[in-house]
């Protein structure tokens, strides 16, 4: 009896993966953007069924309307994606029940690389990302706060 509550135990942690499944918007009030101007708005929807995760980002900014779609999976195999006319090769992998999303490409001349971490609060209504950009040109850490809508 108490081998078959052990194992039940077992295979629930190891089953129960974080979802971060749903529509989030951002709060500008409580996200930090470095030297980044904050944008006017931005709306992530994501589609996550672990271990595939696609988000699609839609951001107002005064430098005007941009849509990003990202595709790729939680077991660390890369992947690529378009950022209007510059692609990055990706990967994410789950950290605890966080996720690591790490980026590498060119912007013009400019190599860069992104890593966002991903928590999602123990309610699942608030999800923070944690964002380092590198380049040559400097390092840039930001925090976005997202809303569940």
């Amino acid at each position: 009896m108490k081998l078959a509550a052990l194992f039940l135990l077992l295979t629930l942690s190891i089953a129960a993966k974080t979802s971060f499944q749903g529509t989030f918007k951002l709060d500008v009030s409580k996200s930090e953007f470095g030297q980044f101007p904050p944008p006017s708005s931005l709306v992530q929807d994501v589609n996550h069924e672990d271990p595939s995760l696609k988000y699609v980002s839609k951001m107002s900014s005064d430098r005007g309307d941009f849509e990003f779609t990202f595709t790729c999976t939680t077991d660390g195999k890369e992947c690529t994606n378009d950022l209007g006319p510059n692609s990055m090769k990706n990967s994410v992998r789950w950290e605890g029940d966080a996720l690591v999303l790490e980026g590498k490409g060119y912007f013009g001349d400019n190599e860069v690389t992104m890593t966002d971490k991903w928590e999602l609060s123990a309610d699942g209504k608030t999800l923070t990302i944690n964002r380092k950009w590198s380049s040559t040109r400097g390092d840039l850490v930001q925090k976005l706060i997202l809303d569940k809508q």
